[in-house]
């Protein structure tokens, strides 16, 4: 009777054991992850919030500070589609009691919020209209074990491993609670019950060996660009550096090979000992008669393209030894651009990842008129930036008056009487010598 019952109740265990086995390794050979850490350094070594963007797969998250970012390696069974995000937060992770479950759907609709035990059984599941915002629910009943917690959407879909520890008698309940209207790039900080120090939670992202992502991490004033390809576990460390003009603007900064540089254009009306930059009236008045015209325009005299585009200056502007630079930046020579276009052309920035066409790599993502021809900064936009550049078309100034290329081109100053010059028509990018009273963007780069 024994040896039956044994013959019986031992193949039956090892078979369920075998199932379990076997789940998490279907698991982990679909979804292999790599987790990254955040932490400041320089003027704060707090982080508030890091916008990741997966620049090959055209995907995005917001985390808090003291989040994990979970890169999840997809085989190509479970792939997600390019416009699906997976932004999906369980906490507290391991749970005794209850767990708390946040998505920001990347579109409103219809969708499932689904419980699932190790034997791949549903033991719960509600179905919900999503708004376009955080959605939240309460977890509550689980008993002890792991469980998958799968949120489906129309397009698209969001799974998270969640462990309980409790001792419920498995009445599972998924309850929704109120929503929270917070746009995705300001996502509320959650605060522990006991204290204001941010929870640290888990967020996921689709990834694939090879993709670029980009970092923008924040604290305060702060705002520092970061791209990386990841082949591991890893921490970013984002450098905060003061970069704060004339005007008490403050830029947004990007760390590129050795070198570090303003990631928008200049902005200021002012020298940064405080004296006034003049102007023309009118904006197009033709200044070429003049033998050093100091000034400064928003294209077309209009004030509302300055938050875009930054305002363009003559040449004789930004020389003067005022400067028109934040504390601790410059304007570049001509050797220290040589040094940045040299750096992405060999470190495979290069239109499909090699030569010196580098321009989509430095152009913005969006904002630029769209041009059929393959590799140039106008076609398929979505694939340029890679370095986090985010070089908009600012256009220029005529020293007889109109201003041109807004949409199409972007210049900036150097020290000599050489531009560098992106066209939404060109792959490369150009060193053209010009009108020293002529008006271009200007970007800094730290000393």
């Amino acid at each position: 009777m024994y040896n039956e019952l044994s013959d019986f109740v031992i193949p039956a265990i090892m078979k369920k054991l075998l199932f379990i086995i076997t789940v998490f390794c279907a698991q982990e050979a679909i979804a292999q992850t790599y987790l990254i850490n955040f932490t400041g350094t320089g003027e704060s070594t707090v982080v508030n919030s890091v916008k990741v963007e997966n620049l090959t797969k055209g995907i995005s998250a917001v985390l808090n500070g003291n989040d994990i970012l979970r890169l999840t390696l997809v085989t190509g069974v479970n792939e997600l589609k390019n416009n699906q995000i997976s932004a999906l937060k369980i906490y507290p992770n391991p749970t005794t009691d209850y767990s708390t479950i946040e998505i920001f759907p990347p579109q409103p609709g219809a969708a499932k919020v689904s419980v699932i035990d190790m034997t791949g059984k549903q033991v719960a599941q509600i179905s919900i209209i999503f708004e376009n915002i955080k959605q939240t629910f309460k977890l509550s009943g689980l008993k002890n074990g792991f469980y998958v917690i799968n949120i489906k959407g129309n397009d698209f879909q969001s799974s998270g491993k969640l462990l309980s520890t409790g001792n419920s008698n498995g009445a599972i309940r998924i309850e929704k609670v109120n929503d929270i209207i917070v746009a995705p790039d300001e996502k509320q900080i959650i605060k522990e019950s006991k204290g204001t120090q941010a929870t640290q939670a888990t967020v996921d992202m689709a990834y694939t060996i090879g993709d670029r992502l980009k970092y923008t991490g924040t604290s305060g004033i702060y705002s520092t660009v970061k791209t990386d390809i990841p082949a591991g576990d890893k921490t970013i460390s984002f450098n905060f550096i003061a970069c704060t003009d004339g005007d008490n603007i403050n830029y947004q900064i990007v760390e590129i090979g050795t070198q570090v540089w303003m990631a928008e254009n200049l902005k200021t009306t002012k020298y940064r000992n405080g004296d006034l930059i003049g102007t023309t009236t009118p904006a197009t008045l033709d200044i070429t008669g003049e033998s050093t015209p100091k000034y400064q325009w928003a294209y077309n005299g209009n004030e509302s393209n300055v938050v875009t585009y930054g305002r363009l200056y003559t040449w004789y502007t930004v020389t003067d030894i005022r400067n028109v630079c934040p504390t601790g930046w410059h304007l570049p020579t001509d050797e220290e651009w040589t040094t940045l276009t040299d750096y992405l052309a060999n470190n495979g920035y290069g239109y499909e990842g090699s030569g010196t066409d580098i321009a989509k790599s430095l152009a913005a993502s969006s904002g630029w008129t769209i041009r059929p021809d393959a590799g140039v900064v106008g076609n398929n936009q979505s694939e340029n930036n890679s370095s986090g550049f985010t070089a908009l078309p600012g256009g220029d100034h005529a020293p007889y008056g109109p201003f041109d290329g807004l949409g199409w081109e972007a210049r900036w100053w150097s020290d000599s009487s050489f531009v560098r010059y992106l066209y939404s028509t060109n792959s490369n990018v150009t060193s053209v010598s010009v009108i020293l009273n002529s008006g271009a963007s200007v970007r800094c780069v730290r000393q």
